[in-house]
């Protein structure tokens, strides 16, 4: 992410107002100890007071019909459903819910405001330094130089009704299963620098790249001559790196082996975010005229999980292998490429991947989820 340690505490600083950290009032996250927090919430105890107070400054412009909670309870709420993708009966309890209609609307206002938050702590590298330092960063773990990010599609299960036939077609994906999908980027440590509103799940992947913010600002040469990288459901471009579909020699073997190794990184984020935030598992219900509250609850996530790892939190540990990335909706019908983009990314190629010792790196450099 471009923002620096520094620039967090000052925000902290901010919410918290000018001593306010030492009077800070009761919250219903005290009755917690440090190991019944982690397991409930998926957060630590200063991270969950982070949230919280940017939260409540924000919802103090929030209307709600019937604010029956303090903000601290909302949050707890939504924190508890974001970490197992239910509605804890010990939570609810505890702040004396009798009814999980109203924890709805309080995770739909939480995930809304959260949501909010996403051009605070989901920054895109937008100056000359930060492009530079995350360009650098990636070239050390590939080999590959000048590139901005990790590119790919996310897809979460979500569950609509078989009988609407037209809404359930627009669902399913090239695996056969009823998802929403979000086009996110990352970098190489695994902070999330965009995530774009969420999509049904046959949406293709060059699709959602042309009709988003960042892809059309990476196009039109808004972030200088930089690359991202993307899977096979991308269009080479001028800036889209795709790997060789059919490489005919060692150096083309090599830059593949390189883009899987970043494109990695991606495949271990989106394995962190979901093991913290285990409602991505499972969206419940969707149609396609009402996306915005999966769409907020996606990116609510993304905002937490950047902020989880600024607190260095490690997600809970992993329950069987980390689920491959979506491989891509490709075109039924050849696409054109662009001559121009072919003959830079093979220039890239002969530059950086000639010689048998480039793009290669020590075993340390290995991607995990725990790295990210």
């Amino acid at each position: 992410m471009a923002f620096a340690l520094p620039v967090w505490l000052a925000v902290q600083e901010e919410l918290l107002g000018h001593g306010a950290a030492d009077h800070e009032p009761p919250s219903c996250f005290d009755d917690f100890d440090d190991e019944a927090l982690f397991q409930m919430f998926h957060l630590t105890r200063s991270c969950i007071a982070f949230i919280t107070d940017a939260i409540r400054i924000r919802m103090k412009t929030v209307v709600m019909d019937n604010p029956e909670l303090p903000v601290d309870a909302m949050v707890m709420v939504a924190l508890n459903y974001y970490a197992h993708g239910v509605s804890s009966s010990a939570v609810l309890q505890r702040l004396g819910l009798s009814e999980t209609d109203y924890a709805v609307v309080v995770i739909s206002t939480v995930s809304d405001v959260i949501a909010g938050m996403s051009d605070q702590f989901i920054s895109f590298p937008l100056t000359r330094d930060a492009r530079a330092n995350v360009a650098f960063k990636i070239e050390k773990i590939c080999g590959i130089p000048n590139v901005l990010g990790v590119l790919a599609p996310a897809h979460f299960r979500i569950r609509t009704s078989p009988y609407e036939r037209s809404t359930f077609r627009a669902f399913v994906n090239s695996l056969s299963y009823t998802s929403v999908v979000s086009q996110i980027m990352c970098d190489s440590d695994g902070n999330i620098l965009s995530v774009e509103h969420c999509c049904v799940g046959s949406t293709f992947e060059q699709e959602m790249w042309e009709s988003s913010f960042k892809g059309r600002e990476m196009e039109n040469e808004l972030h200088g001559p930089y690359w991202v990288v993307g899977g096979k459901g991308y269009h080479l471009s001028k800036h889209v790196l795709t790997p060789v579909s059919e490489p005919a020699n060692d150096k083309e073997g090599r830059f593949n082996e390189a883009h899987t190794k970043i494109h990695n990184v991606m495949r271990a984020t989106l394995g962190s975010l979901r093991r913290r935030f285990r409602c991505l598992m499972q969206l419940g219900f969707a149609q396609e005229t009402s996306l915005n509250k999966k769409s907020n609850i996606i990116k609510a996530c993304c905002v937490l999980h950047n902020i989880a790892k600024k607190f260095s939190v490690p997600p809970p540990p992993a329950a069987g292998k980390i689920e491959p990335l979506h491989p891509g909706k490709q075109q039924s019908t050849p696409v054109e490429v662009n001559p121009e983009a072919l003959k830079a990314r093979q220039k890239l190629i002969d530059v950086n991947f000639s010689l048998v010792t480039s793009g290669q790196n020590p075993p340390s450099n290995n991607i995990t989820e725990d790295n990210v």
